[in-house]
C-alpha cells in the first residue's frame, strides 16, 4: 500500500484497534511498527487489567463501556471459528476502602449511575473470600529505608468495594495481534520493522511519512499510537507548542512472585487494588502473583529520557514492591531470584490519555495511554475513528468538540475531556492499574 488513507504509527493493541475501526469504516490503512512482531511493544509487557472504577465520571463511563468487549471478544472480531484468540479471565476486582481513595464514595456513585454493578465488602467478608489477607492498616505507603516500614498504623481497614465485571486477559500481546487480524480482513496492512523517522509534510498539512530506510510512504492522515515513543513523533511533527498536557515514557517493574503455600490465588484470587499499601495484584500462571505499583509519594518517578535505552534490570523497586504486599499477606514467600516485568508506560500529566487531533491539520494523537487504558482499546479505537471522519468532514473538534454516543451503554460523552490542551484534571487519582 503505497499511498494509504491513513497511516497508523504502532500496532499495540490501541493502534491495532484504530485500524480495525478504521477498516471497518472504509478506509485503507497502512500500521507501521518498528517492532519485529505486532504488539510486542508496551502492550506486550501489560498486566492487561480490565476494571471499571475510575476517580472520574468520563473515566468510569469509558471503562464500563470498554468491558463488554472484551466479554465478546469473539464476537467483536468476527473472526474465523478455530481462530486462536487471547481470553478474559473474569475474576472481579476488589479495591480496598482507603482515606486516599475517599473510602471509593465517587467511585460507587459514579458507577449506580452508569448501572455497572458493585458490591461492598466488610472486613470480615474481604478475609473471607481472601484468607491469605491481614486487614491491618499500614498507610502512608513508605520505602524499605523507612524505620516505620512494616509496622502498622493501629488502625484497621474497613472493608473493600467489589466489582464483580473486573478481570483480566492472559496473552495482551495476542490481543493485538487478534485485532490487527480483523482489521486486515477488511483490507488493513501491516508492516513491521518499519522505523518512522519524520513525518512529512505539505502546505501546512501532514502529508505522510519518512522511513528510517529513506522511503516515504504518503497519506492525508497519520495517526501517532507510538506507546511511549509518542512524545518523540509529536516533536517530529512539530505539534507540542500547544499541548498542555506532556506525555513522556516512564520506567515500571511488575513483581511476579508465587501465591503463598496452601491458598490457590489463580483459581481463587482476583484483581486487587489497595492503596494503604500502594500496590495492585492480579492472578497469573502457574498459581503466582503480579504486584505492580501505585505510584506513592514516597517513590521517585523514573522518567526515561527515549523509549528505547531504559535499563531492563531489576532495582530495589521490585523488593519494595514484594515487601509491600507482604504486608498485607504475611504468608507471602519472597524468592531470591526476582522475576516479572520491566517496562515503560506513555504517563501523561494527568494519567489520563489524550485521545485528539493536533495542531497540523491531518496528523492525529491517541497519547499517554500506557498502563491505564488497555482495559479499553476497543471502545478508544471507534472513538478515534469517529474523531478522524469528524475533523477530516470539516469540523474544528477544538471549538466544537465531538460528541460521541459509547454504543453499549448509551451514554454520550464530550471527546474535549481528553484533549491535548484541557487543564490538568485534578479529580484523577495520578495513579494506575497498568
Amino acid at each position: 500500500m503505497t499511498q494509504p488513507d491513513a497511516i497508523i504509527i504502532g500496532t499495540g493493541v490501541i493502534g491495532a484497534a484504530i485500524a480495525f475501526e478504521l477498516a471497518k469504516a472504509g478506509w485503507k490503512t497502512l500500521s507501521l511498527d518498528r517492532n519485529a512482531q505486532v504488539g510486542h511493544g508496551s502492550t506486550a509487557g501489560s498486566c492487561a487489567i480490565i476494571r471499571m472504577h475510575y476517580s472520574t465520571f468520563d473515566g468510569t463511563a469509558f471503562a464500563w463501556e470498554g468491558y463488554h468487549y472484551w466479554r465478546d471478544w469473539a464476537d467483536y472480531l468476527g473472526l474465523p471459528e478455530g481462530a486462536d484468540l487471547a481470553q478474559f479471565r473474569e475474576t472481579g476486582c476488589l479495591v480496598m476502602k482507603t482515606d486516599a481513595n475517599g473510602q471509593l464514595e465517587k467511585h460507587m456513585r459514579f458507577s449506580a449511575e452508569l448501572g455497572c454493578p458493585f458490591e461492598e465488602l466488610s472486613a470480615d467478608e474481604v478475609t473471607t473470600r481472601l484468607p491469605i489477607y491481614s486487614m491491618d492498616s499500614f498507610a502512608p505507603a513508605k520505602r524499605m529505608d523507612d524505620p516505620g516500614f512494616g509496622e502498622p498504623n493501629g488502625q484497621q481497614m474497613r472493608g473493600a468495594v467489589l466489582w464483580p465485571n473486573g478481570g483480566y486477559v492472559t496473552d495482551p500481546a495476542l490481543s493485538a495481534q487478534n485485532l490487527m487480524a480483523a482489521a486486515e480482513a477488511h483490507g488493513a496492512e501491516t508492516r513491521t520493522n518499519a522505523e518512522v523517522v519524520e513525518i512529512l509534510q505539505d502546505n501546512g498539512r501532514v502529508s505522510g511519512v519518512k522511513l528510517v530506510d529513506g522511503s516515504e510512504i504518503h497519506s492525508p492522515v497519520v495517526i501517532n499510537v507510538a506507546g511511549p515513543g509518542s512524545a518523540h513523533i509529536n516533536g517530529l511533527a512539530g505539534v507540542l507548542d500547544d499541548m498542555t498536557i506532556e506525555t513522556r515514557p516512564l520506567r515500571q517493574e511488575v513483581v511476579h512472585v508465587p501465591a503463598p503455600e496452601g491458598f490457590d490465588f489463580e483459581a481463587d484470587g482476583m484483581i486487587v487494588s489497595d492503596s494503604d499499601i500502594a500496590c495492585y495484584v492480579r492472578p497469573e500462571h502457574g498459581n503466582h502473583i503480579l504486584i505492580g505499583s501505585e505510584d506513592p509519594e514516597c517513590d521517585p518517578h523514573d522518567w526515561a529520557d527515549n523509549d528505547t535505552g531504559y535499563s531492563r534490570d531489576f532495582t530495589d523497586q521490585w523488593t519494595t514492591q514484594a515487601m509491600r504486599y507482604a504486608q498485607r499477606v504475611p504468608s507471602l514467600g519472597i524468592p531470591s531470584k526476582t522475576r516479572g516485568v520491566v517496562d515503560l508506560y506513555d504517563a501523561s500529566t494527568d494519567w489520563i490519555p489524550i485521545y485528539d487531533k493536533s495542531s497540523l491539520p491531518g496528523f492525529y494523537m491517541a497519547c499517554g495511554t500506557s498502563g491505564n487504558q488497555y482495559k479499553n482499546a476497543p471502545i478508544a479505537g471507534k472513538m478515534m475513528a469517529a474523531l478522524v471522519a469528524y475533523c477530516e468532514g470539516g469540523a474544528d473538534h477544538d471549538s466544537a468538540p465531538l460528541r460521541f454516543t459509547l454504543p453499549y451503554i448509551g451514554r454520550e460523552i464530550d471527546v474535549g475531556f481528553y484533549s491535548r490542551k484541557r487543564e490538568i484534571n485534578q479529580d484523577s487519582s495520578f495513579s494506575v492499574l497498568g
